[in-house]
């Protein structure tokens, strides 16, 4: 039965963040919900069958109070909005707030999805954390935005960046230019972030005091390292021996971050990855906390969830195909 239900807008600037530019974010709602929003006398008439009306009055009240907090909408969080509202958990969208840092621009940083934020909260209570997950789900955006928050709010005194200097079959040696020169590149996501959280004149000069460090994971070894906060982007890359040294090199009053992802390792096919082997010995030790991020957790273009996703279906394919063979061959035997 087609129905129509009125939503009164109390705040001011719901309908244009609703909306959104070009009308994209209600027509993704229309879309998905298989309802017709229109608006009349300032407020919205929701017209569909019973039961999408309902679910679209019970996210238009979240969104709402989203942007009466003074949030903004856009497509990306209409999308994993629409993706709560599907699991029945919609009203955890309010759950998505806490500033940890703003930017040079003063736009604040946030969890944007609740993995996200379950990632800062494990970062806050542990002293080592895992952040384990697909490109584009702010593993090491957050970790950064977290180093910085600790060290505005003088928890450590330094911030430090490493990253292992290897990947896709590539040797330092071979690159062109000194050392900073031939390491900067594999660094690069580090500096970026920490740019737009700090501006770059002033990373430049936390740098040439050695407040803040950024160096290839090499350079850790031997080293204890006291009131930090200490980052290892890139783990997957990392042997089982890098990794114990770089997580032995926690010092008093430090905190240690490791990002990665297992599907996109480029160490050798003979060597195990340091990170997938850390997770598993690690997994029960009090104090250091493991948060897996899925493609729900992608905050980059809505393409890249659906890459991730294609790739996921296409590895468990030929994991199957692997597994069969193998017991074929067990059977034949």
């Amino acid at each position: 039965m087609i129905i129509q239900k009125k939503f009164l807008i109390s705040e001011p600037n719901f309908e244009r963040e609703l909306f959104g530019n070009f009308d994209e974010n209600i027509k993704l709602i229309e879309k998905s919900l298989n309802i017709d929003v229109t608006l009349r006398e300032g407020n919205l008439i929701l017209i569909g069958e019973e039961k999408n009306v309902e679910a679209a009055n019970s996210l238009m009240n979240e969104l709402h109070t989203t942007v009466s907090k003074g949030k903004s909408l856009d497509k990306q969080s209409i999308l994993y909005s629409l993706s709560l509202l599907n699991d029945g958990d919609e009203n955890r969208i309010q759950e998505l707030e806490g500033t940890i840092v703003l930017t040079k621009k003063g736009t604040p940083v946030q969890p944007k999805t609740l993995g996200q934020k379950e990632y800062v909260k494990l970062i806050e209570n542990n002293d080592i954390t895992f952040g384990i997950g697909p490109a584009g789900t702010g593993k090491t955006y957050l970790a950064v935005a977290m180093a910085v928050q600790a060290f505005k709010r003088d928890e450590v005194t330094r911030i430090v960046l490493t990253r292992p200097a290897v990947e896709a079959g590539e040797s330092l040696g071979y690159l062109p230019g000194d050392l900073q020169e031939k390491i900067d590149p594999y660094l690069r996501p580090l500096y970026d972030a920490l740019f737009e959280m700090l501006g770059g004149d002033k990373v430049n000069k936390y740098i040439e005091r050695g407040i803040i460090e950024v160096a290839p994971l090499a350079f850790m070894r031997g080293r204890t390292l006291d009131n930090a906060f200490i980052i290892l982007d890139e783990a997957q890359n990392t042997t089982s021996e890098q990794m114990k040294m770089f997580l032995t090199r926690l010092g008093f009053g430090s905190k240690a971050v490791v990002t990665g992802d297992v599907t996109q390792t480029d160490l050798p096919s003979n060597k195990k990855s340091g990170l997938v082997q850390a997770t598993y010995i690690l997994k029960d030790v009090n104090g250091i906390g493991i948060k897996e991020l899925t493609d729900r957790d992608v905050v980059r273009h809505e393409l890249v969830q659906r890459i991730i996703k294609a790739y996921d279906k296409y590895e468990k394919k030929e994991a199957y195909k692997r597994e069969k063979k193998e017991e074929r061959k067990r059977q034949n035997k």
